[in-house]
């Protein structure tokens, strides 16, 4: 397991937990530590050190989609408003972080599972279900090697371990045969893309994001190399400025696409100043779901796939 960083910070509130229970706590804070700042957990003193949860809300179409794929969608008694995927689970009851504590601690979930933008908007109704007994945890990695412990750790909590096992065998086998086909092009002759993340806000992705990732191994350059996250988030300020900065170099302009980044190719196009950028006056802008790029699910190969294909439209 990589080394937890001693200057990223784990956020808990406080525990008041027999010795026993501490070490499923701990291993969930050195697992989510790495994943994100914020780590919110609840046990009651019933529980075994080995607890798998059979009640789960979650609160994130990630946890969902992931669940789901680890074979524990009949664990998943709640889903978020915005979950669209995979379309079997679609039917379940829905729950925001927005609804009252009483509407949760009716459906008995003994694990909500929450990101950190909850845990930062929704303190009071984390604390409510901690009252009532019910365990709360924050997960949401950053990185690929994040998104791995991401998945063993939900593994852990739904008694899916042995398939969180298999998902990453899978994804990593999958992987290696996208790169035989890339690195047949040598890195200084792929494309230089500027990946945008909100366009509203002149943001891309941080260099270790798993967008930059899929781009990176879909056989293409990050040319926003010194944008810098902020907020511990996968987001990163990179103002027009600077992508103007880099108008002469950019071969391909990609953005996500979806409830993040609600932009069109049009868009783009009229954006002020943007067609001084290459990319764009050659007509190269090109846009891919944000649940394909930037969702720490299985589905990331297919992002690579898709973002491959348009840098390398003749190899179709």
């Amino acid at each position: 397991m990589p080394k937890l960083s001693t200057a990223r910070k784990v956020d808990t509130q406080k525990f008041n937990l027999p010795t026993n229970k501490m070490n499923i706590l701990l291993r969930l804070i050195l697992f989510t530590a790495i994943l994100q700042p914020v780590m919110v957990a609840s046990l009651s003193a019933t529980e075994p050190a080995d607890t798998v949860f059979k009640r789960i809300i979650s609160l994130y179409p990630a946890h969902t989609e992931n669940l789901a794929a680890l074979g524990a969608e009949e664990k998943l008694i709640g889903i978020s408003p915005s979950d669209t995927y995979p379309p079997e689970i679609l039917t379940k009851q829905r729950f925001s972080h927005h609804d009252n504590a009483e509407k949760f601690i009716a459906a008995q979930p003994d694990l909500v599972l929450i990101r950190p933008m909850i845990a930062r908007a929704a303190p009071q109704l984390i604390e409510q279900l901690e009252g009532a007994g019910i365990t709360v945890i924050s997960l949401q990695p950053r990185s690929i090697e994040e998104m791995f412990i991401y998945w063993e750790t939900l593994g852990r909590l739904s008694g899916r371990d042995s398939k969180a096992t298999e998902m990453i065998e899978e994804f990593n086998k999958e992987l290696a045969k996208i790169q035989k086909s890339t690195s047949k092009t040598a890195i200084e002759d792929r494309p230089l893309v500027y990946f945008e993340s909100i366009h509203s806000k002149m943001k891309t992705f941080s260099p270790t994001s798993i967008a930059i990732f899929v781009l990176e191994h879909a056989g293409g350059r990050n040319i926003a190399t010194d944008a810098k996250a902020r907020n511990s988030s996968n987001i990163a300020a990179y103002g027009k400025e600077q992508i103007l900065s880099h108008a002469n170099n950019i071969d391909i302009f990609l953005a996500q696409q979806g409830r993040m980044n609600r932009v069109t190719v049009k868009i783009i196009e009229e954006e002020p100043g943007f067609q001084a950028i290459r990319a764009i006056r050659q007509g190269k802008i090109f846009l891919v779901d944000e649940q394909l790029v930037s969702r720490p699910t299985r589905r990331i190969i297919k992002g690579i796939k898709i973002v491959n294909k348009i840098l390398y439209p003749a190899s179709r």
